[in-house]
């Protein structure tokens, strides 16, 4: 399996457009959305000037891009070409697979992380104590173990064709209604009790919580620990509806 994982980390490695998108990406459009912004203002409701909060809910939309986006559109195509078909012919453990996809995805993620507090504090002047740019980066990237799991699910949910669609539907609605793209506070009452039980708003919330050195509500703990049962139980599902059928 650890040949598989250096296998699916070269690939991963040598796609410029997918490292464009999970690395360089999310630190444009950090520069984009707060390059301009006043460094002292708080936004309303969150106690965050508005480079704080979108360094935390880039970085996180930079983890979620490498793993979700990483993950289920080459699962799907590779369960069309018949390639999963083959490693199943190989002593590969059947979950060897999934874990090399997810470790994969999970290492790449980090640069992106990285990459956007390494902009927010040279060009927005973003200070925290030591302990608080580590545990924001384990935070994370431990959280983004949720959606890779919920990358699983789909790449064995729909086929190569029909992918893209659903992933690039479930990628932006995660990202706009999370909150990753703007402060939730600026949104009508309803979507923001709407946003509250969105996985990706709970994610972000953690890093907040961090940056507020404070510890995280008990309800965005609870959402991201359900969602996470819940999609690595879809996972494990369908994976063994697709071993069953092959």
């Amino acid at each position: 399996m650890n040949a598989l994982i250096r296998l699916e980390l070269v690939r991963a490695l040598r796609n410029r457009k997918f490292l464009f998108f999970s690395v360089v990406h999310p630190s444009v459009l950090f520069l984009l959305i707060a390059g301009s912004a006043d460094a002292t203002t708080e936004i309303d409701g969150t106690g965050l000037t508005l480079p704080t909060y979108m360094m935390v809910s880039m970085a996180s939309f930079g983890a979620l891009t490498a793993v979700l986006m990483g993950n289920s559109e080459r699962m799907a195509k590779e369960r069309q070409s018949g390639w999963v078909r083959q490693l199943r012919l190989t002593p590969l453990p059947g979950r060897g697979y999934v874990l090399a996809k997810t470790a994969s995805a999970a290492v790449v993620s980090l640069p992106s992380v990285v990459v956007v507090f390494v902009v927010a504090a040279a060009v927005k002047d973003v200070r925290l104590d030591a302990w608080q740019w580590l545990a924001l980066t384990g935070a994370i990237w431990a959280g983004s173990l949720v959606f890779a799991a919920l990358g699983v699910a789909l790449g064995y949910l729909a086929s190569g064709d029909a992918v893209r669609p659903i992933t690039m539907i479930t990628y932006f609605g995660q990202s706009i209604l999370g909150g990753l793209w703007m402060p939730t506070t600026t949104f009508p009452g309803w979507l923001q009790d709407v946003a509250r039980w969105v996985p990706t708003h709970a994610y972000a919330a953690l890093g907040q919580a961090i940056e507020q050195n404070r510890a995280p509500h008990v309800q965005d703990v609870a959402v991201l620990a359900a969602f996470f049962v819940l999609f690595t139980g879809g996972a494990a599902w369908l994976y063994r509806k697709d071993t069953t059928k092959a």
